[in-house]
């Protein structure tokens, strides 16, 4: 494969890989090395892709599973009682933040949905692939991926719900703070 033509897969693709990546790894840095890996396998094993247009859905397949080997990798290597306390919190900077921007509610709120749900929603809904190519990316029949989908989305709705609370409840804690500095 030319160099030419490994930097238009690259440039066609890197975008949707690392917000598939980001996504999965909740790690911008994790993100990138996963997109980075993933293009590197390309590089190494791409080659024997028969049909062209299936780069896409062989790189999404590739990405997921590294994604998969690595977590596995890394619930060998440390275990829950290893983590410092209150590494998965989010900040409540980055609550506030994403209460103000619909798009980032949701991308947050994604951040709350399992894993075994997360990846067929972003695919779905970040990535526009269908059941079909989301069934052969994570390596699933069409019906697993449709009932995943529907999971997920019930875990997505309560999740926006449970924000969309909070948010209000910070603004009648502002107002109520605000009336009694006024007065």
């Amino acid at each position: 494969m030319s160099s030419e033509v490994f930097t238009q897969l690259v440039d066609a693709h890197y975008a949707a890989l690392y917000r598939f990546a980001l996504s999965l790894a909740k790690s911008p840095a994790d993100a990138g090395d996963l997109v980075q890996q993933t293009f590197f396998i390309w590089a190494t094993k791409g080659h024997g892709l028969r049909e062209s247009s299936k780069a896409k859905s062989w790189l999404f397949t590739t990405l997921y599973r590294e994604f998969l080997h690595g977590r596995r990798r890394n619930a060998r290597a440390m275990s829950i009682e290893d983590l410092p306390p209150g590494e998965s919190d989010v900040a409540a900077e980055d609550v506030d933040r994403a209460a103000r921007m619909d798009a980032a509610a949701v991308v947050a709120a994604l951040q709350s949905v399992d894993d075994v749900f997360r990846a067929p929603l972003t695919l779905f809904y970040l990535e526009d692939l269908s059941y079909a190519e989301i069934a052969g990316t994570l390596d699933v029949p069409v019906g697993t991926v449709m009932s995943r989908l529907s999971r997920g989305k019930a875990q997505l709705r309560a999740a926006l719900a449970r924000e969309e609370t909070a948010a209000r409840s910070k603004v009648v804690s502002f107002e109520a703070a605000q009336g009694r500095h006024q007065a």
